[in-house]
């Protein structure tokens, strides 16, 4: 599969009919529940685990989403989904881009960015990111 930007992280998605609304194709809001899914993974791959980011007392939160929606997704359409971290400011934020293509025709689905900012798990209260998101997260940034 040919991407928007060079080594991604990607997942894989099969369209099952739990994902389809009244228009027989696939609802909005499953494209954001993807892009969810995927950061966590992501995340996840990279080492920041829900329970590190409970340990730290820290987690990244959304801030802003942009999806742009450019072709439907049906049942019965394996899916992949890419992300990559394309800013990490090394204070308080990164952001993420995605890009989501239907396997059989490489046809790009969705195209999305989210700008995650960090906060205090224990008050909800903006914070710094700790050394250890700087370093991980820092490192994975991929230049647009």
């Amino acid at each position: 599969m040919e991407w928007a930007l060079p080594e991604p992280f990607v997942m894989e998605i099969d369209v099952t009919d739990e994902a389809i609304d009244a228009y027989r194709h696939v609802n909005n809001s499953e494209y954001l529940r993807w892009v969810e899914q995927i950061s966590w993974a992501h995340s996840e791959a990279l080492g920041l685990t829900l329970e590190r980011y409970r340990e730290l007392d820290r987690a990244m939160v959304v801030h802003r989403h942009e999806l742009d929606y450019l072709a439907p997704g049906y049942e019965g359409d394996r899916l992949q989904l890419a992300t990559w971290i394309v800013a990490c400011d090394g204070r308080f934020s990164l952001t993420r881009r995605f890009q989501l293509k239907r396997k059989h025709d490489a046809k790009t689905l969705l195209k999305a960015r989210t700008r995650f900012a960090c906060v205090a798990l224990s008050s909800g209260r903006p914070m710094r990111l700790p050394d250890e998101y700087r370093r991980i997260y820092g490192d994975a940034v991929v230049d647009e």
